[in-house]
């Protein structure tokens, strides 16, 4: 569906186009979304930000997830 990040971001953009108006902040969340929310504020030419935030693992196993959690 994708080559990479960058070329979801570059598609993704495509397709809020139509937001570009109303001046979004794009917000993005290490690691993955980080490339991709670039390449939107980019494309839109819009302000870009990230959220950072801590996975909430299950005690059994560290790697799953069921939430997160930020500093506000």
């Amino acid at each position: 569906m994708f080559k990479n990040r960058k070329d979801a971001g570059e598609k993704l953009a495509k397709a809020l186009e139509k937001y570009k108006a109303e001046n979004p902040l794009i917000l993005a969340i290490p690691r993955g979304g980080v490339e991709v929310g670039l390449q939107v504020a980019r494309k839109l030419k819009v302000d870009f930000s990230l959220i950072i935030a801590r996975k909430l693992p299950f005690p059994d196993n560290p790697e799953a997830g069921f939430g997160a959690i930020a500093e506000d």
